[in-house]
């Protein structure tokens, strides 16, 4: 697969994105006439996790056919929003909680990749598995939804680049090299740092995703980690779900300094929906409200239903501000301005995220 993916075709909208009409172009997306020829991709969505969590094997128990918005909780996926949307190719996470090592993860990501291949089947009028880029474009025009793997952490592969080679040979086109923790060759945005970046076999494992042709994807990773990632990268890599630090300073967005660096890798972001990516205001507000609950549980410790009370009394108390989609369009926006508009793309988190912007 081409080591690129564009959520659309951006640089043809150039005059309105490079002049700060991001949201405009944003909203009305949907209703392009571009959209029919290309197609529109979605960096990132933990659907297939959601059947880990709520039916383990049993797929058949949510029919996707039908909307899920009414679920308790409810799905963000299904096949009429997914059409409602225009939505042209699908990269599905398969993930892996970081609490899983070794053997143990390398089973579990092949039982998420399992899932993919079996909602493919499922729902042969709707997805078909893509591998290539050509075929992102030939199921997209034969008015199917191309399906995609991504592979979220790298702690997935259990520290072997044959299970890294076998995940690509079932598809995978995308590998997050960490996610939440540290893995044991690269740093994560969310751990104290120990490897100052990437460690030598995190090279060879950067240098192998490049020969298969797997797009390595930096969301999740150190800013250092980024930095040695690009160092050493013969190809484009993505971000397949963050947005910019400079409007909003989370650890999961992208400094400018990387922003910069994507011109010449010739890589893209793909902008996400998470709200405390989106909003300075959610981010505080999520900020204070971990600094409390991690009060209370020392406070109260061995009391956990007293926490939970505490917290809910402080969580109405301070309620949570919410994120719009003019948020999300400011993000493209500073990309643009930094990185340029070949280097923007959509990658909503959805079925990852239990709050959406507004909008």
């Amino acid at each position: 697969m081409q080591p690129r993916c564009d959520c659309f075709d951006l640089p043809h909208h150039a005059e309105h994105i490079q002049s700060g009409d991001a949201f405009e172009l944003f909203v009305g997306v949907a209703a392009a006439d571009e959209l029919r020829e290309v197609p529109l991709i979605d960096g990132h969505n933990d659907l297939p996790y959601q059947y880990e969590e709520r039916v383990k094997d049993h797929l058949a128990q949510i029919d996707i056919r039908q909307d899920q918005s009414k679920l308790t909780p409810p799905l963000h996926t299904d096949i009429p929003r997914l059409r409602q949307g225009r939505l042209g190719a699908q990269f599905w996470s398969v993930y892996v909680p970081t609490s899983l090592k070794g053997a143990d993860a390398v089973r579990a990501v092949l039982e998420q990749v399992d899932v993919v291949h079996r909602l493919d089947e499922m729902y042969p009028d709707t997805f078909e598995l893509a591998r290539t880029a050509d075929d992102v474009v030939r199921i997209h025009h034969s008015g199917k939804i191309a399906s995609l793997i991504g592979v979220e952490g790298g702690h997935s592969i259990g520290n072997s680049l044959a299970v890294l080679r076998q995940l690509y040979a079932n598809g995978a086109r995308y590998m997050t090299i960490t996610h939440s923790d540290n893995t044991d060759w690269a740093d994560s945005a969310t751990d104290n740092p120990i490897h100052n970046g990437l460690t030598p076999f995190g090279k060879l494992v950067i240098a192998e995703m490049n020969r298969l042709g797997m797009l390595v994807d930096l969301s999740h990773v150190a800013p250092k980690t980024m930095h040695d990632v690009l160092d050493v990268a013969v190809a484009p890599v993505i971000f397949s779900h963050s947005s910019a630090r400079a409007l909003v300073d989370h650890a999961r967005n992208v400094p400018d300094d990387v922003l910069r660096r994507l011109k010449d890798n010739d890589g893209v972001v793909m902008v996400s929906f998470v709200t405390s990516f989106s909003s300075e205001k959610v981010r505080a507000r999520d900020a204070a409200k971990d600094v409390e609950e991690a009060r209370l549980k020392a406070l109260y410790r061995g009391q956990p239903e007293k926490v939970k009370a505490l917290l809910a009394q402080w969580e109405s108390a301070n309620p949570a501000p919410r994120a719009t989609v003019h948020d999300v369009a400011d993000h493209i926006d500073h990309v643009v301005q930094i990185a340029g508009v070949e280097h923007v793309g959509l990658g909503s988190d959805f079925d990852g995220i239990t709050t959406t912007p507004e909008g």
